[in-house]
């Protein structure tokens, strides 16, 4: 679908934070009562490339967007975008539907976002601009879940704008937001595997430079099969073309239902187009005129389909203007890409570029240093000054605020510790969340362990106990719930997100007498349930590695990474497969033989 990828300009990506700001910012906190407290760095800056432009070039994108002809992704086959023209000078009425559907308000689908793109070529000539309008679903509070033809080939940093919290579409030109608000794009992502020519795997996630406040949908799971069951009940929601015989768009959100397809209709009705695990179809066959028809149309590429409040779908393609005898609507099965999907709405890292990075602690001097994903190597690292007087340290981001937050624990006491940027101020502010947890044997801060979209903390007490403390999306946490006893057979507990595939967060353990480590599944559940029994996927002594790390997804490819460093001091990247096997891990890669001075991996 790129025939509307005339034009990509390569989004500059850069450090959220200065360095040197965070490390100020940390001893800060843990200095000020002492006396010899060091003079403190400069102080936190945000890189431009993240920061959101003003709201007046944002409203000049909606309206420009508005005013535009083009469709995203346009191939031979029908994507479901469209231009978002609302003009009536045919004296037509705008139906309150889809096709077939309802007006619906914004407190009925909170989620809902608008996607506006325009690209002012520069030209004297307007022709060769590009303007269209999409939908989407917040699925986090910098995340916007949509479709891979309206984000592929195009540079939503420069050029997009995401309005959310209201159910009309903008008006007079643009400065008309009807309640709602507008944000620009920090970085785009689309799956690495998406075909424009057939729409396979079309999905995609847009990251804002800053949360909103629309309450999210989370994304169905996996394993999920009932939902997909022919005849179960589905929505689907957007502002598209509300006939087939004009190109008119609904000036306010639209609802209508629609019965799940089985496979084999769907594939009956499209042959080869339709690929069963990929797709889903869903409504009754179109009935040739917009009268009997019920169907999501060209503009509502993108949005959400729902079943039991999780998207089970995402607006992808149909048949040329919508209502063809027999036809129905083709979306993305979700079930098939959360796996892909989930690590980029738990991206938080350093640098911002959807690969998570390293952060050490030099044993000699108690420099901190953080070190670049590439992909397969980390840059040379940049040094976070002094972190004396502390022997944890973790990355997560624990408000799911797109700015990776810092725990920490003091050794003196044993109080944990988050500091985090506050986007409002431009600066840094820190907490303690946890007091005199010297004892505790194992912290993690591996995401979302209960399937709430909302990052959790774990610990194991000095008894072997692993607790759960639920994170309530703003850096506290509900009381704490417990998994289970013996963990402290391990020396090693770490996790970062998925190793698996099914959009869980998952744990890897190493028993300290037999040096075999374990995968534990994350089911999405809390307390005794909360992860699978355990799967035997390597044997690592301590003769073999001494220390690990897991960060995320250090590849970028959207599986959960696992780092492991030998007793003389060369650190390995195990890349995940995906698998819950043996072959969890790709063949080891050396990132590096200078890593014995480190004892403190992030």
């Amino acid at each position: 679908m790129s025939g509307a990828g005339r034009h990509r300009r390569r989004a500059r990506i850069a450090l959220p934070v200065a360095a040197a700001g965070v490390a100020a910012a940390v001893a800060a906190a843990l200095l000020t009562s002492s006396a010899g407290a060091a003079t403190a760095l400069p102080q936190p800056t945000v890189d431009p490339a993240i920061s959101s432009p003003s709201p007046a070039e944002l409203k000049q994108r909606v309206a420009g967007a508005m005013a535009g002809d083009d469709t995203a992704g346009k191939t031979a086959k029908s994507s479901l975008s469209t231009s978002t023209s609302t003009s009536t000078s045919t004296g037509s009425v705008i139906d309150a539907k889809i096709i077939g559907g309802n007006t619906t308000s914004i407190s009925s689908a909170p989620w809902m976002a608008q996607l506006h793109y325009y690209d002012d070529r520069g030209t004297a000539s307007a022709s060769d601009d590009i303007g269209f309008f999409c939908g989407g679903a917040v699925v986090a509070p910098t995340k916007i879940l949509t479709a891979a033809h309206c984000v592929k080939g195009y540079d939503w940093h420069a050029n997009g704008a995401v309005v959310t919290g209201t159910a009309q579409l903008p008006s007079d030109g643009g400065s008309d937001l009807h309640g709602g608000t507008v944000s620009g794009v920090w970085r785009q992502w689309n799956h690495p595997s998406y075909n424009a020519r057939t729409i396979d795997n079309d999905i995609a996630v847009l990251t804002l430079p800053v949360p909103v406040r629309a309450t999210p949908i989370r994304m169905t799971t996996s394993g999920d099969t009932a939902s997909y069951a022919a005849g179960t009940s589905a929505k689907v929601y957007g502002w598209g073309r509300t006939s087939s015989t004009g190109q008119d768009v609904s000036e306010t959100l639209k609802t209508a239902t629609l019965p799940l397809q089985s496979d084999t209709t769907c594939a009956r009705t499209y042959g080869a187009d339709f690929v069963k695990g990929h797709m889903v179809c869903a409504g009754r066959p179109a009935s040739g005129s917009d009268t009997g028809t019920t169907s999501a149309c060209n503009g509502d590429s993108g949005g959400p389909l729902v079943v039991n409040n999780r998207i089970v779908g995402v607006v992808s393609w149909g048949v040329e203007d919508c209502v063809a005898k027999g036809a129905y609507s083709v979306f993305a099965k979700v079930s098939s890409y959360v796996g892909a999907t989930y690590p980029r709405v738990d991206d938080t890292n350093i640098s911002g570029d959807h690969r998570a990075d390293l952060w050490v602690r030099k044993a000699s001097t108690t420099t901190g240093y953080s070190k670049d994903s590439k992909g397969s190597s980390f840059a040379a690292r940049e040094s976070w000054g002094s972190w004396k007087g502390v022997n944890l340290v973790l990355q997560t981001d624990l408000d799911r605020d797109g700015h990776q937050d810092l725990v920490y624990r003091r050794s003196s006491d044993g109080d944990v510790f988050r500091t985090h940027y506050v986007i409002s101020s431009g600066s840094w502010s820190t907490q303690r969340i946890a007091d005199n947890w010297k004892t505790r044997t194992r912290i993690i801060t591996p995401g979302d362990v209960t399937g709430d979209y909302l990052p959790d903390l774990l610990s194991v007490d000095s008894a072997g106990v692993l607790w759960i403390y639920p994170g309530k999306g703003n850096g506290s946490f509900s009381a704490r719930v417990k998994v289970g006893s013996g963990w402290n057979q391990y020396n090693s507990v770490r996790g970062h997100g998925d190793f698996t595939g099914d959009g869980r967060t998952d744990l890897i353990a190493r028993s300290k007498s037999t040096g075999s480590v374990y995968l534990y599944k994350g089911t999405g559940k809390s307390g005794s349930g909360a992860f699978s029994g355990r799967i035997k996927v390597r044997t690592w002594k301590s003769t073999t590695y001494n220390a690990f790390d897991a960060v995320g997804d250090v590849s970028g490819d959207g599986r959960a990474d696992f780092l492991a460093r030998t007793p003389g001091g060369t650190l390995y990247l195990y890349k995940g497969t995906g698998k819950a096997t043996s072959e969890i891990f790709a063949t080891r890669i050396s990132v590096g033989t200078d890593f014995k001075q480190y004892d403190i991996f992030g």
